[in-house]
């Protein structure tokens, strides 16, 4: 699989990367073997960047990891975890101490010495801006806990505020099909400082797969039926903040455009210039698969990127390109 440089890390990473959210929690049910299988089958498929947090699942995921990473010694999985929301979102608790406490928490649930990579998990706006916090990410550095952190934002303008900071190393966005906006100015910017991007959501919560209809009935434990209205998190978080019946109309053109729209979303998100990793869930192997074959596909034609383009302009950019 095609390897990109990871920004400041300067570690090479996979293009098409695996996100782990739905091994912990909020996405229906996965149980242990199931889980273990997917982070398998991504390994077996040329992955080699997993993303999680520490409160996907109470920590559940990231334990998921360490137990694939003893069990694959030498696999050469580089793992970014997030930090930042086991407290309330308040600027105040973005201390060193906060920061030592969940630092502990990961490496032990990862079984590691030190991070590969922490990111803030999507703080305040504030946070961003502050010199204390990242002179205490630095200080987590110098003390070896973590190799390298950067940020997991909401919205272009907090990842224009990252990317400013020498120290970060990379930036976590929603980007896709129907989250356009950060290419306009959000990745020329992380481009042009160094920084690497992350790119999270990119099936638009699986709408863009083409898998669900008006019918699609998600499970009582799926975001997906729990944060529609922002109820629980960012509301940009759940179908990027496309109202449902909205994006099932919209992915169904979508789908129109290919007989593998999944795939298809993703090497949209590849070709976006500044983008180092794409990084989808999946539930299980047949998913991982799908998922990594975008990595082998062509990039997109101009004829088809319009159509993308139009797409968007006609049915999505009102509802959510000033909001985030």
């Amino acid at each position: 699989m095609e390897q990109r440089v990871l920004g400041r890390t300067g570690r090479a990473v996979s293009v098409v990367g695996l996100g782990t959210w739905q091994l912990g929690a909020d996405w229906g049910a996965v149980d242990e073997d199931a889980a273990l299988d997917v982070l398998a089958a991504a390994a077996e498929a040329g992955v080699t960047l997993f993303d999680t947090a520490d409160v996907y699942g109470d920590g559940r995921s990231e334990r998921l990891i360490g137990r694939f990473l003893r069990e694959h010694p030498g696999s050469g999985i580089m793992v970014a975890t997030k930090m930042g929301r086991r407290l309330a979102q308040l600027p105040e608790n973005y201390v060193l101490a906060n920061f030592r406490a969940w630092n502990d928490r990961s490496r032990r649930d990862l079984g590691v010495d030190r991070l590969d990579l922490v990111q803030l998990h999507c703080p305040p706006s504030a946070v961003l801006t502050s010199d204390e916090v990242y002179d205490a990410l630095d200080t987590m550095v110098a003390e070896g806990r973590i190799a390298h952190y950067g940020v997991s934002v909401e919205t272009v303008a907090e990842g224009l505020a990252a990317v400013s900071r020498p120290g970060v190393a990379s930036v976590q966005i929603i980007l896709n099909a129907f989250r356009r906006k950060p290419v306009e100015e959000f990745l020329p910017a992380a481009r042009a400082a160094g920084v690497g991007v992350l790119a999270r959501v990119p099936l638009a919560s699986g709408l863009l797969s083409g898998r669900y209809d008006e019918h699609t009935v998600f499970d009582p434990s799926d975001h997906r039926s729990f944060n529609r209205k922002g109820e629980a998190f960012d509301v940009g978080e759940t179908f990027s903040g496309v109202d449902y019946a909205t994006g099932v109309a919209a992915a169904r053109e979508f789908a129109a455009l290919s007989d593998h729209p999944a795939r298809l979303a993703l090497r949209w998100v590849i070709d976006q210039p500044g983008v180092t990793t794409v990084i989808p869930g999946a539930r299980n192997r047949a998913q991982v698969v799908d998922n990594a074959a975008a990595a082998a596909a062509p990039p997109l034609d101009e004829p088809l990127e319009e159509s993308i383009r139009d797409l968007y302009d006609r049915r999505i950019r009102e509802l959510v390109h000033h909001r985030w």
